[in-house]
């Protein structure tokens, strides 16, 4: 049986990829049979006339993964709006079914699924006119738990506070917090610790500010520093 944790995020450009990237390192730095999974991404490049879903790449990349990217992001879409509008704008709505199956092959090929979200956590994925599916629906289709990604600096407390209480009102468990973009100042040092004290949440790693995102060496090295891989197994569960 596989395991698996989804990673969301308090907002967009919290860097949820980075993330998700750096604890997929983790995984398979420690001989973990772990693979990515992104059931949509927006803002794709085009290249040769093909999209390329760049947090696909980048994630692959920095974790060492060797897997067909329509096996780990079935949707791609060259605007770069919400799947939902992107999908309405190129007249390719997304079919749950395929994201379903595709997410089933990886289950049986891998131990862990580490899953990345787009957007937020009420990021609409699928707009049928009189019914919107929404990340958060996804995320109980996909029977996983979750890992928050919130910033370090101002605004995080409130972002932070309000995405843990909406998550755990709709039954889904946070299983922790990541940090991203800490600076070691007077306002990110009494940010984390607030978020401490109204999420009752634990803290799985703080992630320095990284100036230069597209060096893979820099952000494994942050991650091996900041981030156990033993608090990692501990967030999977069954799925």
């Amino acid at each position: 049986m596989s395991k698996g944790i989804f990673i969301t995020g308090t907002d967009t450009d919290v860097g949820k990829t980075v993330v998700t990237a750096g604890l997929l390192y983790l995984f398979r730095l420690h001989k973990y049979n772990a693979t990515y999974f992104k059931a949509a991404l927006s803002g794709a490049i085009e290249k040769n006339g093909n999209l390329i879903p760049g947090d696909t790449s980048f994630v692959s990349k920095v974790a060492g993964l060797n897997e067909n990217f329509k096996n780990v992001t079935p949707y791609v879409y060259k605007t770069a709006v919400s799947p939902h509008l992107a999908a309405h704008i190129e007249n390719r709505p997304m079919d749950i079914e395929k994201v379903k199956e595709k997410y089933g092959y990886l289950k049986e090929k891998y131990d862990y699924v580490v899953a990345e979200g787009s957007g937020g956590i009420i990021c609409p994925l699928i707009d049928n006119g009189d019914k919107l599916y929404h990340l958060e629906d996804l995320i109980k289709d996909l029977k996983m738990n979750v890992i928050v990604v919130a910033k370090a600096g101002l605004g995080t407390i409130n972002h932070t506070v309000l995405t843990v209480k909406y998550i755990k009102n709709l039954g889904i468990k946070v299983k922790g917090l990541i940090i991203n973009g800490y600076e070691d100042n007077l306002m990110c040092n009494d940010n984390i610790q607030m978020i401490k004290r109204l999420t009752k949440v634990p803290i799985l790693g703080i992630i320095d500010k990284i100036p230069d995102i597209e060096n893979t060496d820099n952000i494994r090295r942050i991650f091996k520093e900041s981030v156990k891989i033993e608090d990692l197994l501990n967030c999977m569960d069954e799925i």
